[in-house]
């Protein structure tokens, strides 16, 4: 994109990348047509308003970027919204607690409504532009190859968003959709396999023409380009590969109303594999371009004499949080800030002033972090599991992680850094915000009279528990008033971390384990400070194999991406590909006794939510009122 021409236009530039965020009503820059204007040909006479149209097929995809929105996020089980709050309005968060229906679904992304975006309308405007691409005189064949491969990018984004959501969905391409409205958009579901070789094409016809990466970072940072697509085809062949979608017997039978079945029927090893080979192309051109896992580089703000221990914590926290342009880590993210920090962090000084955060974590969240080496808690046999609840008074020693002489759970104590980084709890430090002496750290207090603790039971934090990674270590706390003062960042839809943990599993679901498997599953420990996976299960593991079978192995997987990903909206998607996700996200909601003053009596588990689901929720249901406008559409698997 070359510089813009006058005001106007870049303000419309900067209303598209951080319209998500809600600084802004973005219905007039959703119109197919600049106001008052009703003919294609207008809105592609010139290469300027061509371009706003560019920005407006991109624009469902910026509209992606709200947390409490996103799917993957908010049916992830690994927050709790306090469901008698008044901070957040949104009735989204207890989708897991079996209140979505087919009347009304929530979070459709089908029609656009109940938190959703209408998809197919994103769709059919990407197939509106590519039919008229050839209008505007003055748009060079440069710019015309780009535009047209950021717009296949585009929608085999969207497409890839609804496979996930409702399995097989009816393709849109642009041979016949872009005459008629997509009100009245009347196609059957077509088989996923074919969805995916779609998508995967159109991946493909993308990655020719995008450029390799941005260089204009002020004008450019969220357009599409190699390394994205590359990495989006990694994760399509993935989930392709995965047991939802790979001869899952539970929809043998399902099909469309003239017969035709719609998931494969039998397993086919073959597709992991070719999954693996698209991981290690996204790898190998991100590390061709300087890719590399993020660690903190300690600011000039911050002062001199940085324990060891609070950097390593610092890494693991920042790995989201760092702006986009400077970490290495980040393949892609979406240009809208990430909202809601002020409520996901505790009042962590004697003001009152600002908001009482709300969204807590669960206690079965907290226990999938690992032991400080390197395997899950109830393995580890030098970790003492079912002490985990008793008292225990921090140290010196533990100054970094847990407020010296506050007394709290044994749980907190000897855990891996992740955790720390990840996890605000009682009597937990919480470096930044505002205080960059690490002998005067801030630190949780979460029974009732301490700093975060319940002042209102309609306002609070229920679990006692925080997603403290969800906050940059620099949104800082006004010492006058209380009040929190946000330090933005973009959250990241693909980072490098991500790629490794998917290539290991596509690795050892192909072959088996091996060397190369274990290696890029390490990489990531070591930078999370944990020694190897062999070496770990070997040397305090309970079931010292585990790591030498494949079916160990895939669960070490799994569990390591649940840690190393926890928050970042990859969980909800990963549980339903490998069919865990009504196992594991209905266990009971649980926390402390948030309203208790004594460490005794606070720590007493209280359950909060029962969560209700069923196989039915590994897919999103179509409305009623759309089975009945569309007399080709069948029902979701399962729902009726």
């Amino acid at each position: 994109m070359k510089n813009l021409l006058n005001k106007q236009r870049l303000l419309m530039v900067f209303i598209f990348y951080i319209m998500s965020a809600g600084m802004v009503s973005c219905k007039k820059y959703l119109d197919v047509t600049p106001e008052n204007v009703g003919t294609i040909d207008y809105a592609f006479r010139n290469r300027n308003e061509a371009e706003n149209y560019l920005f407006a097929c991109y624009n469902t995809l910026q509209n992606l970027n709200t947390q409490v929105d996103d799917p993957g996020f908010i049916t992830s089980g690994e927050v709790y919204y306090n469901s008698y709050s008044e901070n957040l309005a949104t009735t989204n968060f207890l989708i897991i607690s079996g209140t979505q229906n087919v009347n009304s679904p929530l979070l459709n992304y089908w029609e656009g409504n109940n938190g959703g975006i209408k998809m197919f309308e994103g769709i059919r405007r990407c197939n509106i532009m590519l039919a008229n691409i050839h209008k505007p005189i003055d748009l060079t064949a440069v710019e015309k190859e780009r535009w047209i491969a950021e717009l296949n990018f585009l929608k085999a984004y969207y497409h890839f968003f609804l496979l996930r959501m409702y399995g097989p969905i009816p393709i849109m391409d642009n041979s016949d959709d872009i005459s008629e409205s997509v009100d009245v958009f009347r196609k059957k579901r077509v088989p996923t396999d074919s969805v995916f070789n779609y998508i995967t094409g159109l991946l493909d016809k993308s990655i020719t023409g995008l450029p390799v990466q941005i260089t204009n970072i002020s004008e450019e940072l969220g357009r599409i380009t190699k390394g994205i697509a590359l990495g989006v085809k990694a994760e399509v062949l993935t989930l392709q590969a995965s047991p939802l979608f790979n001869g899952n017997p539970d929809y043998a039978t399902y099909k469309n109303k003239d017969g035709q079945l719609l998931f494969p029927t039998t397993f086919d090893n073959s597709k992991w594999q070719r999954a693996a080979t698209a991981n290690k192309a996204a790898i190998d051109f991100a590390e061709g371009l300087g890719h590399k896992l993020y660690t903190y580089i300690v600011p000039a703000s911050v002062p001199l004499g940085l324990s060891d221990s609070l950097k390593q914590v610092l890494t693991l926290q920042n790995t989201i949080t760092e702006k986009w342009d400077l970490n290495k880590e980040t393949i892609w993210a979406l240009n809208g800030n990430v909202g809601f920090q002020d409520n996901y962090i505790p009042r962590l000084s004697a003001m009152r002033g600002g908001k009482h955060s709300n969204i807590g974590v669960p206690l079965a969240i907290t226990e999938m972090f690992y032991s400080q080496n390197g395997v899950p808690i109830n393995e580890d046999r030098t970790w003492a599991y079912n002490e985990r609840f008793d008292l225990k008074v921090a140290d010196k020693a533990d100054r970094y992680y847990i407020k010296e002489g506050y007394s709290t759970i044994k749980a907190n104590f000897n855990r891996e850094k992740r955790y720390y980084a990840g996890i605000g709890f009682d009597g937990g430090a919480w470096y930044g915000a505002g205080i960059f002496n690490p002998e005067a750290m801030l630190y949780v207090q979460a029974r009732k009279g301490g700093n975060s603790g319940t002042i209102e039971y309609m306002r609070a934090n229920l679990t006692g528990y925080w997603p403290k990674k969800l906050v940059h270590y620099l949104s800082s706390i006004n010492p006058t008033n209380g009040n929190l003062t946000i330090s933005q960042y973009h959250m990241p839809r693909l980072r490098l971390a991500d790629l490794y943990l998917l290539y290991a599993e596509c690795l050892n679901e192909a072959n088996g384990p091996s060397a190369e498997v274990y290696e890029y599953i390490d990489r990531v420990r070591k930078r999370a400070g944990l020694k190897g996976v062999q070496e770990s299960w070997e040397q305090y593991s309970k079931t010292p194999g585990k790591p030498s079978g494949k079916t160990g192995l895939r669960e070490i997987i799994h569990h390591e991406r649940r840690i190393e990903l926890m928050f970042e909206g990859k969980s909800g998607w990963d549980l339903r590909r490998w069919k865990e996700y009504v196992t594991e996200v209905s266990k009971p909601v649980q926390g402390w006794n948030v309203r208790q003053e004594d460490a005794q009596s606070y720590y007493t588990i209280q359950t909060y939510m029962l969560p209700a689901l069923t196989n039915k929720d590994y897919f999103w249901p179509v409305s009623v009122d759309e089975i009945l406008r569309n007399e080709n559409m069948v029902q979701s698997p399962i729902w009726k």
